[in-house]
């Protein structure tokens, strides 16, 4: 194995106080950089009075394939390499799971400096029950496949968070409020850890005009209530059929598929199965 490490660093969303002192040191020690801002990485060190003495490279959506190149060769020279995003952890709808693969297929350790989290903190900050919960990043941009997106989580009896940009966020809340219902709970997280941090906690109804009544900046973490057990049950053979399809898309197993949407929906496996079996999927 070679005796470079890709370090991942978890940043402050916002609040440089909620920097680790791990990451203080890896900074300070870091013989290469990788950030997705390098403005934004000078701020936070100089917040934290470190004098970043490696070298510093951009790596963000943009060009992250193109500098997947340049970050393997200080890994094969045996450099090690910390990567570091604007806030959270690198890879978690951010870059990073490219340089992780990366790194893998070179034998190169991997090192996590762990740090905050929106998702775990929109959670918390939300009141909503947490105790089983999906994260599924940011939903689609385009309205038809947004709407599909919704409709494919109307049942999901987990607690779920999102991500969503803030010129995006409007037409995210009609969706959810049209095809979830306005009873649902909902709670929207904006710019937390921040000088602004803003939590809404309510019913989608309650949301969209709370939206419609504002302009919408910053970063945005959308925590929306599980299905209750009475939405959970109303899907006929044919919803149930084509969630087990979606799961054989992803590249499940039927089996494997059936359990899933059983879990999802609260139903026994039994159930998923004599639905596909009442669709005509068998």
């Amino acid at each position: 194995m070679n005796s470079g490490r890709l370090i991942l660093a978890g940043a402050p969303l916002g609040n440089a106080g909620d920097a680790s002192a791990r990451l203080r040191s890896a900074l300070a020690e870091a013989e290469v950089i990788f950030a997705e801002d390098t403005r934004r990485l000078r701020h936070l060190a100089q917040e934290l009075e470190v004098h970043l003495t490696g070298e510093v490279h951009s790596f963000f959506a943009g060009n992250e394939s193109e500098r997947i190149v340049n970050l393997r060769a200080f890994l094969e020279r045996g450099q090690n390499v910390l990567l570091i995003t604007d806030g959270g952890m690198p890879g978690i709808s951010d870059p990073g799971y490219l340089a992780i693969q990366e790194a893998l297929a070179l034998g190169i350790a991997l090192e996590v400096l762990p740090g905050p989290s929106a998702v775990t903190t929109a959670l918390v900050l939300s009141g909503l029950p947490m105790e089983r919960f999906i994260f599924d990043g940011f939903p689609p941009r385009s309205a038809n496949a947004r709407s599909e997106y919704v409709h494919s989580i109307k049942s999901e009896a987990r607690t779920l968070v999102l991500f969503e940009a803030p010129h995006r966020t409007q037409e995210l809340v009609r969706d959810l409020l049209e095809i979830l219902g306005a009873s649902r709970k909902v709670s929207l997280c904006r710019e937390m850890t921040k000088k602004y941090e803003e939590v809404f906690r309510g019913t989608l109804e309650e949301l969209n005009s709370w939206v419609e009544s504002r302009e919408m900046l910053g970063e945005i973490t959308l925590v929306i209530a599980g299905a209750s057990p009475s939405e959970i049950t109303a899907r006929t053979p044919e919803e149930i059929a084509r969630l087990v399809g979606e799961c054989e898309a992803a590249g499940m197993e039927r089996r494997e598929a059936v359990t899933a949407v059983a879990e999802q929906l609260r139903l026994r496996k039994r159930e998923v199965f004599d639905a596909l079996v009442a669709s005509k999927m068998e």
